[in-house]
């Protein structure tokens, strides 16, 4: 029986799914987690297909899908299909289908596993909104299945798998009118299909809740575990992927987030890592995230939750004090900065032997003009830096505070600038003033006895949260839960120390663990730790993002960046930017590239960039402004979801998106 929506909210363990047959594949009922990825060829093209096919199967995707749009794509998988057997590869082929249910059931018959949205496959979308009483919702819903059968039936014939693979941003007309753009809206319009597909005795079916909202993803997930461990007292196996996460570090950190906070709590049988690359490139993401879960079972925090309670069927779950699938962030008294409805704070780590100097803050957002003796400061400046046994010998940027050890703070003369940070021992010991602003270092999986009482009488505590357990997320999560349930209010940052010896594995980390514990609402800072000697600072899965300086400067862009990805601290321009695919109208990742150098400084605009109109309004869900193709060489401008210029030539389209947030008053002059 399931604790809310995983098996435990503590011990790792997986979600034990039905078995999916894809091909030769297994999926789900505990077989392992299996990776995927999706061509960006044009599927009429043959060879190009077969060739980037090959390329992804032999970089160690299990699946790979292709886009059928039409009968004439669909038809063609037959060909692709029969080149890529012919080369000696049985790695099965998903075509992934959107408004055409007649391409569908071609497909059916000759590849392994089918994709549909249901959003628009069947159901339309047109951003109307429309009053339907519950005999007029019965009759679409009825109008659904009678499309829908024959696919089923041929399925069952064929031994074809399928995905039914909600996005948030396509719901149908149908389900915004009555669920509106919600997670429980992107949960029921899967389960209309997957009860269809019950009733035909068909279970080969795999369900996704894919948003570029980590955060809306995660809950839709949850809601989808709960909603038919309730209706059926069974699971289907789960797609994992955040749609439109981008490139770089930025699309890297937006899945991590996504996919690992799902993983962390079991949830997850394939996953696909969506980026605005070659999808070569996904596949050692998807294998680094995959690696985290190998040898994670059994693994958990050495103390349970305390409270607990019987559910109707006489099995013992967690009460928890927080709404697992509704956002709300812990409440927390004020420190200073720190806590309550302030954004969480960055503390960049200074504490390695650096040269004190002005020069030595450059990476963590300040710049020293000794020629004006003016600092300037960045949208992504951290808001502490930790110094250890260290303390600098000229005077800081006004906002910037220093947390040091015990030892040094005693030392300083600066008390207004400088704060303690201790062990819990040391706290344990220490007789400074009760409202005196101090940090403390706690270990989730260690607590000392006393600590709860001390907290009660210093006032100006901030604990730094860490664990040393492998499960790491909910061994801090379970401490945190047990915070609220004794009713202590200290704020909380979150503290990752990462020993991966690579930059994506530690990407991956960092923004799973801290990244999963700021989406349920905990955490009121961020501060992150690494060994320097065992990265590289520059290159990314082989490719070069940002030309960082120091390892001070990339931890502290990872730091904003999660913050940013789970919109709980903004400080830069958010791009969504569809993967591609063989529907893709203009070159992508150039495309992207020009309007992130002309729209970077835009801080908390939210542009999505396009490839089809597949992907275009609904897809973009929630962004500002919108750049989408709309046939060869033609561009749609949109604002939010409203079109604003239509076949705008390729040429000239970004100078015309910018001109469009000009108009509206999102851009401002560079400085």
């Amino acid at each position: 029986m399931l604790q809310y929506y995983c098996s435990s909210l503590t011990e790792y363990q997986r979600l034990r799914t039905r078995e999916v047959k894809i091909g030769n594949l297994s999926v789900g009922y505990g077989h392992p987690l299996c990776i995927q990825t999706m061509t960006t060829t044009n599927t009429m093209d043959t060879a190009a297909t077969v060739a980037q096919t090959i390329r992804c199967i032999e970089a160690g995707a299990q699946l790979v899908r292709i886009t059928a749009p039409s009968k004439n794509e669909a038809e063609n998988l037959l060909l692709i299909k029969n080149e890529v057997r012919a080369a000696g590869y049985d790695t099965p082929l998903v075509a992934d289908i959107h408004f055409t249910p007649n391409a569908a059931e071609i497909a059916a018959r000759i590849v392994e596993k089918v994709r549909i949205n249901p959003g628009n496959y069947i159901d339309k979308k047109k951003f109307d909104f429309i009053e339907y009483t519950d005999a007029e919702y019965n009759e679409e819903v009825a109008r659904i299945r009678e499309r829908f059968t024959p696919l089923l039936r041929i399925c069952k014939e064929y031994g074809t798998a399928m995905r039914i693979g909600t996005n948030h941003g396509s719901l149908s007309d149908r389900i915004m009118s009555r669920y509106g753009d919600t997670p429980i809206g992107m949960v029921e319009s899967a389960m209309e299909f997957l009860r269809i597909a019950r009733d035909e005795n068909y279970h080969q079916v795999i369900l996704s809740m894919k948003s570029s909202n980590p955060l809306v993803m995660v809950q839709a997930y949850r809601l989808l575990v709960q909603k038919m461990d309730e209706e059926f007292n069974e699971c289907y196996p789960l797609h994992l992927g955040v749609t439109e996460a981008g490139d770089g570090e930025d699309g890297r950190i937006k899945s991590a987030i996504g996919i690992g906070t799902l993983l962390e709590d079991g949830i997850g049988d394939t996953i696909r890592v969506s980026l605005t690359e070659d999808p070569e490139f996904e596949i050692p993401v998807c294998k680094d995230i995959v690696e985290r879960y190998k040898s994670r079972s059994g693994h958990g925090p050495i103390a349970d939750f305390r409270n607990t309670r019987k559910n109707s069927n006489g099995i013992i779950v967690p009460v928890l004090p927080y709404n697992p699938f509704q956002y709300s962030r812990r409440e927390t008294k004020v420190v200073q900065n720190i806590g309550a409805h302030q954004v969480p704070v960055v503390v960049a780590d200074l504490s390695d032997p650096v040269a004190h100097d002005t020069t030595c803050l450059e990476h963590v957002g300040y710049a020293y003009n000794p020629d004006s003796d003016k600092w300037s400061i960045s949208d992504s400046a951290a808001d502490y830096v930790y110094t250890g046994a260290g303390i600098f010998d000229f005077a800081l940027p006004g906002t910037l505070q220093i947390i040091c050890d015990l030892a040094a703070w005693n030392n300083t003369t600066d008390k207004s600038k400088y704060f303690p940070l201790m062990t819990q021992a040391e706290f344990n010991e220490c007789n400074l003033s009760t409202d005196q602003k101090c940090f403390v270092t706690v270990d989730a999986n260690d607590l000392l006895n006393g600590l709860f009482d001390k907290l009660r009488a210093y006032s100006g505590t901030v604990l730094v949260v860490k664990s040393t357990n492998k499960h790491s997320m909910a061994s801090v999560r379970r401490l945190l839960t047990e915070l609220i349930d004794n009713d202590l209010k200290n704020p909380v940052i979150l503290y990752c120390e990462s020993k991966e010896k690579t930059v994506d594995k530690q990407l991956i980390e960092y923004a799973t663990n801290v990244g999963g514990l700021l989406l349920d609402g905990f955490g009121d800072g961020v501060w992150l730790k690494n060994n320097p000697a065992e990265m590289d600072n520059v290159k990314i899965s082989g490719r070069t993002y940002l030309e960082v300086k120091s390892n001070a400067q990339f931890l502290n862009n990872t730091a904003f960046y999660t913050l940013q990805a789970t919109r709980t601290r903004i400080s830069k321009t958010e791009y969504i930017s569809c993967p591609s695919c063989g529907r893709t109208l203009f070159d992508l990742q150039e495309t992207t590239g020009k309007i992130r150098a002309a729209t970077n400084h835009l801080k908390g605009v939210k542009i999505a960039i396009m490839g089809c109109i597949v992907n275009g309004p609904g897809e973009m869900a929630d962004a500002d402004f919108g750049y989408v193709g709309s046939g060869p060489g033609k561009i749609t401008l949109y604002k939010g979801k409203d079109v604003m210029k239509k076949s705008v030539p390729s040429e000239v389209a970004v100078d015309e998106l910018i001109g469009l947030l000009k108009e509206h008053g999102a851009w401002v002059e560079v400085k």
